[in-house]
């Protein structure tokens, strides 16, 4: 996170809670480092402000060290929040909340206006496959899975992109963030991509304000290998077809 932004935003905007998704975060892939969530936490600390730490993606680490959660150094000041979507079942969309009693009180209390509570039959699914499966095994495999991918993407790109796209190097999740030259849209990109039959998610809509963004989120969870290698080798190809044309 940009400190200095942040310290800015403090007594400059008021802020009041601030959202974070600190772990192997959609669309990047990044991870705050330990120096950065000791600082950041130093500027919460002692301020009325709240952190919403989502992390649906930490137990997905396949490289690199586990780093402490906010709520180790924010007890009081972090809502802390999971989910089962994915590490067991992706459809059922089913998360968990940890926060301070005060504020979980407050948080029933709104969860109850909204939707009264969360589908009965997919919880209890959920619960007996806990009670049955060790998730830890199930987790490791998850694990292993997308680290084979991962690294494979990256091999792919070093190989089969042009040096002057640019990528996060992830240690868990399940995307990667690409960068293309500046002046090329990825939007441009994907309707050539498509003809190579091979898709991504252009940058566009991750950004509030931006319009032909340079940018992409390439993902690594959902198919082998081999595949993962024909699909980047096709998307080369499109991107140096762009490049070709804006010659």
């Amino acid at each position: 996170m940009d400190l200095d932004q942040l310290k800015a935003a403090v007594p400059e905007a008021g802020l009041k809670l601030m959202y974070t998704v600190p772990n192997f975060q959609n669309p990047s892939g990044i991870t705050y480092s330990l120096k950065n969530r000791e600082e950041i936490s130093d500027i919460i600390s002692g301020r009325d402000i709240f952190i919403i730490e989502d992390d649906p993606y930490k137990e997905l680490r396949f490289s690199g060290d586990e780093i402490p959660s906010f709520k180790r150094y924010l007890p009081d000041r972090t809502i802390l929040l999971g989910s089962f979507s994915k590490t067991v079942v992706p459809g059922f969309r089913i998360g968990w909340v940890a926060a301070p009693d005060d504020m979980f009180e407050k948080l029933l209390i709104a969860k109850q206006a909204s939707d009264l509570h969360s589908c009965h039959f997919t919880q209890y699914i959920v619960y007996q496959f806990l009670e049955n499966n060790d998730i830890g095994s199930h987790i490791s495999k998850i694990r292993d899975a997308y680290g084979t991918q991962c690294r494979s993407m990256l091999e792919s790109i070093d190989h089969y992109f042009p040096d002057n796209v640019s990528t996060t190097r992830p240690e868990g999740g399940m995307f990667l963030w690409a960068t293309l030259p500046n002046g090329m849209a990825a939007m441009d990109l994907f309707n050539l991509a498509v003809k190579e039959k091979v898709i991504f998610v252009p940058g566009d809509p991750f950004y509030i304000n931006r319009k032909n963004a340079n940018t992409l989120r390439l993902n690594f969870s959902c198919v082998d290998p081999e595949t993962i290698k024909t699909g980047i080798k096709r998307l080369g190809a499109a991107i140096e077809m762009l490049s070709g044309k804006g010659a």
